[in-house]
């Protein structure tokens, strides 16, 4: 196995979901060390974590002191993956000023405290650094978006956020991209949509092996980017 990221250190937001372990996992197999911060103390599992995988309990990511708190505890700091965040779906007359704001919260609040407290800790090494966000087709295309305007909102933010923040550090080597999946096909998933076609969802590995590119040294150019993975939905 090519050890690319061998010596790094790399965190990974929501590393306990089902896109997050496949990320863990596939980091990891390239040689990195995953730091994954975890709200609740205990409880999470990781399959296969050993002590290439540090869980740290106590971490509210959408607070900014907690965050920072975590960051400063990651030595020399790579890369930093965001991957938690959550979902709601439902109409625009049944979504509320408090579940915009939730959707708002987890995934465009949480990715830029994770990325502001990364950029941080990666200037303090003076070696640049890779940070990737996880948007959604409908932070892209938002009309795929119709019935799920706070999460779509939300991820149309994340994909604001990357793409300024690139434009701030372009001169800094900190390169910052996002991926935009599809629907991932993970157990919840086809828990929840049992009749769909599942062969047409995008498989967390395949995402996973994009955001190892990303996050690679090997990559020093593509910044900005926002990686549409929509296998063939």
């Amino acid at each position: 196995m090519d050890q690319v990221l061998a010596g790094r250190n790399v965190v990974v937001t929501g590393g306990a979901g089902a896109l997050g372990r496949a990320v863990v996992a596939r980091l990891v197999q390239a040689g990195a060390t995953c730091h994954v911060p975890a709200q609740e103390s205990g409880g999470v599992i990781i399959a296969g974590a050993g002590e290439n995988v540090r869980i740290v309990y106590g971490v509210e990511l959408g607070d900014e002191f907690s965050v920072q708190r975590f960051y400063d505890t990651v030595p020399a700091l790579w890369a930093s993956v965001h991957i938690a965040g959550g979902f709601a779906m439902a109409p625009l007359s049944e979504t509320s000023r408090t579940d915009f704001m939730a959707q708002f919260e987890m995934n465009a609040l949480t990715a830029f405290l994770c990325s502001r407290a990364a950029v941080r800790g990666m200037r303090a090494t003076g070696h640049g650094g890779r940070i990737v966000n996880v948007a959604a087709r409908p932070g892209l295309d938002p009309r795929k978006g119709a019935g799920m305007v706070a999460y779509t909102t939300s991820k149309a933010a994340v994909v604001a956020i990357t793409q300024a923040l690139a434009e701030e550090l372009k001169g800094e080597r900190i390169l910052v991209n996002a991926i935009a999946p599809s629907t991932l096909d993970t157990p919840g998933n086809r828990a929840a949509m049992p009749d769909a076609d599942a062969s047409k969802w995008l498989s967390p590995t395949a995402a996973a092996e994009a955001i190892l590119a990303l996050i690679a040294p090997s990559n020093t150019e593509i910044s900005g980017a926002v990686l549409p993975l929509y296998a063939r939905a």
